[in-house]
């Protein structure tokens, strides 16, 4: 993937107010963040083999902790 953009078509392109490009800009480096530390676990993983079973948390517990957090998030709805 290059990491030049596609070079300008025809038409001209729509600018960004400044407050939607930094709100952008901010979640291209969130998104590359996470990227980073998806590809560190597996390079770990790769280099070390995968954790023993007592190193690790159920996929129920994490899925139950996020559930609450996305809950914490939300109004509550009537």
């Amino acid at each position: 993937m290059s990491e030049q953009p596609a070079a300008p078509a025809d038409h001209p392109r729509q600018q960004l107010e400044p407050a939607a490009a930094d709100a952008v800009r901010a979640y291209a480096a969130r998104t590359r963040e996470n990227a980073d530390q998806f590809a560190a676990v597996l390079e770990d993983i790769a280099a070390n083999g995968l954790p023993s079973l007592e190193d690790c948390t159920p996929w129920e517990e994490l899925r139950e902790a996020h559930l609450a957090r996305l809950a914490s998030q939300r109004p509550a709805v009537a």
